[in-house]
């Protein structure tokens, strides 16, 4: 049987980790091994913030509608629960960018939810 040397494709496959490793610093960049390390450990790790940029948008966003919430008169959790009492079906996303780029807009829907809350609470 023919002896296999794998000239090609073993060079095939370190180029393509270390043309990933592009801008690494010192040998993690130039020596294979420690290219193969930093790939899959920068791997790993965008794989989980993919996850927690997620967490950290959800986490501003609230932050915004809580300042906006204070502005007007309210807290968030109440602000929140008045807009679902009203029916009106807006998302955080949503609601802080017309908390950031138009305040009256914002505190239109607070007097919104404000008034669901009052009405709700005179029915009860």
């Amino acid at each position: 049987m023919a002896r296999v040397k794998r000239g090609t494709k073993r060079r095939a496959r370190r180029k393509k980790i270390l043309r990933r490793t592009k801008g690494f610093f010192l040998t993690k960049s130039k020596l294979y091994q420690s290219a193969q390390e930093a790939v899959n450990r920068a791997e790993r790790f965008s794989f989980r913030d993919r996850r927690v940029r997620k967490r950290q948008f959800r986490k501003l966003w609230i932050q915004r509608i809580g300042a906006a919430a204070r502005n007007a008169g309210m807290s968030y959790s109440t602000l929140m629960h008045g807009l679902k009492a009203a029916g009106v079906d807006i998302d955080r996303k949503m609601l802080s960018d017309i908390a950031v780029k138009d305040a009256a807009g914002f505190t239109q829907l607070a007097e919104q939810a404000k008034a669901s809350l009052a009405a709700a609470k005179a029915k009860a």
